[in-house]
């Protein structure tokens, strides 16, 4: 039942992943800015199903091979940490470099084409794999009823669809894309800072 689980503990770990600066938040950013709206929702709606069918396949699968094999969870989390690291170079890279650049997003895209570029996207995405093993590896029961599972599921894929096609609404806006044009480098050593911390932290988080 949901009393042996912290819903709330969840979903503010899954705000936290899907809100914090990476690949799939980048390009629903770049592309409404650079083709629209439009197209930045359909990123934001192929992040969105990647994101259900990571967390479905690790509620009913990755998350036990996990906790019978803790090397996965390891070898996971050194990745994850790798990759944070490499993010947090190239946005220092960007944070250093003068002028305008233009936003990391698809240009002049079909509808068809930005779903497809946001689910690949967050299907190889690194930080999404690493955030739901850990999550239904560590952060739930393994004994948890299917019934608990699903809610988890679902309520972990309506915030995260919110947040996505949030961004997709918000960067779309003409004055939202200007201001953060204006701030982009103060933006991108945010963003360095953020997931250095990030990949420090999961480098020394050690599994229980």
């Amino acid at each position: 039942m949901l009393n042996e689980i912290n819903l709330p503990l969840i979903l503010l770990a899954a705000l936290m992943a899907t809100s914090s600066p990476g690949p799939a938040t980048v390009t629903i950013a770049g592309t409404s800015m650079k083709a629209g709206r439009r197209y930045g929702l359909a990123v934001a709606t192929g992040i969105s199903t990647g994101s259900l069918m990571w967390s479905t396949a690790a509620a009913f699968g990755l998350g036990a091979v996990m906790l019978a094999n803790a090397w996965v969870f390891e070898l996971l989390r050194y990745c994850g940490a790798g990759y944070l690291v490499f993010l947090a170079v190239k946005s220092a890279k960007s944070a250093l470099t003068p002028g305008e650049i233009q936003p990391r997003g698809l240009a002049n895209p079909t509808w068809k084409r930005a779903y497809a570029a946001g689910l690949g996207l967050h299907l190889t995405n690194p930080k999404a794999i690493l955030f739901f093993g850990s999550l239904y590896a560590v952060g739930v029961p393994a004994h948890a009823a299917p019934s608990t599972l699903l809610v988890i599921i679902t309520a972990v894929a309506v915030q995260s669809a919110l947040v996505f096609h949030g961004y997709a609404l918000l960067f779309s806006s003409p004055p939202v894309a200007r201001g953060y044009m204006r701030l982009r480098r103060w933006f991108e050593a945010t963003f360095a800072l953020a997931f250095g911390y990030a990949g420090v932290k999961l480098l020394t988080t050690r599994l229980q």
